[in-house]
């Protein structure tokens, strides 16, 4: 026979009361509701490039993450750069110094929704005395629950090479009319080999004429020398002709590595007045 709508519910019921009352018999659990209040935050922190060289740029790269499953309200990021960085700028306009020296603190204005991502972009300058490994933190914060917070923070070391120091010297200088010639040494005093040496001369309102030992070219308010490959404990000497409209010029120089660093930048200028 078979049974009425009201049995069958009745014997589903009474089914259901004999499984949850017999002894070694598994009861159906629900499942677990999601949680919608709390938000994934995670931070990611790089820096640029890998091996930082004294004197030289240095760039941060802190990426943030929401991977939910809600919004994060109101995060906080806080960077904090080593001693031996100086902070040029941060690329994002929510970005100011912080309390201490290094510190970068970053408030957003708004939530960050479920899924989101951003970063900022902090530059800075080795200083030439700083040693290696340079240490960065990042941290993020925000005003609802993390259930991960192993992910919140990140910690980074950066390497400093040794880099290599360029001395300049702007020695004899000779006068034949309207044409005065000045020579240049340029030493390296290691322990790198530099193998992009630039000079840069001024020469107020003379003209460029020529150059012997470089590849020299003029540039609007400057003169642009590059140099052979100079090995440590090396030196190079160029000599440069500029036609003059005075008696007097001032000229200055300075020579660079746009790759390796320099411990001693103080010897990376000289001036000279040809009479």
């Amino acid at each position: 026979m078979f049974m009425t709508r009201g049995a069958a519910r009745l014997a589903a019921v009474l089914i259901g009361v004999v499984l949850v009352s017999v002894p070694g018999t598994a009861a159906l659990a629900a499942p677990p509701e999601p949680d919608w209040g709390g938000a994934d935050l995670s931070v990611r922190l790089d820096a640029s490039p890998r091996r930082a060289q004294p004197g030289q740029p240095l760039l941060y790269r802190v990426n943030v993450r929401n991977a939910g499953p809600g919004d994060a309200v109101l995060p906080v990021l806080t960077v904090r750069i080593p001693a031996g960085v100086e902070i040029v700028n941060a690329d994002v306009a929510e970005c100011r110094p912080g309390r201490v020296r290094g510190e970068v603190i970053c408030a957003s204005d708004a939530d960050v929704p479920a899924g989101s991502t951003g970063g900022v972009t902090i530059t800075g300058v080795v200083r030439p005395g700083a040693r290696g490994p340079l240490t960065a933190t990042a941290s993020i914060t925000s005003e609802v629950v993390d259930g991960n917070a192993a992910n919140d923070s990140a910690r980074l070391l950066t390497p400093v090479a040794e880099g290599a120091d360029l001395a300049l010297r702007l020695t004899d200088r000779s006068r034949a009319g309207r044409t005065v010639t000045m020579g240049a040494t340029v030493r390296n005093r290691g322990p790198r080999t530099v193998r992009d040496a630039l000079v840069l001369f001024q020469a107020g309102r003379a003209r460029f004429v020529a150059a012997r030992g470089a590849r020299c070219r003029p540039y609007p308010g400057y003169v642009g020398c590059a140099l052979r490959s100079v090995g440590s404990g090396e030196q190079v000497r160029l000599r440069l002709s500029f036609r003059v409209r005075g008696r007097a010029v001032r000229a200055e120089a300075a020579v660079y590595s746009a790759h390796l660093g320099d411990r001693r930048p103080r010897n990376n200028v000289a001036r000279l007045l040809m009479r």
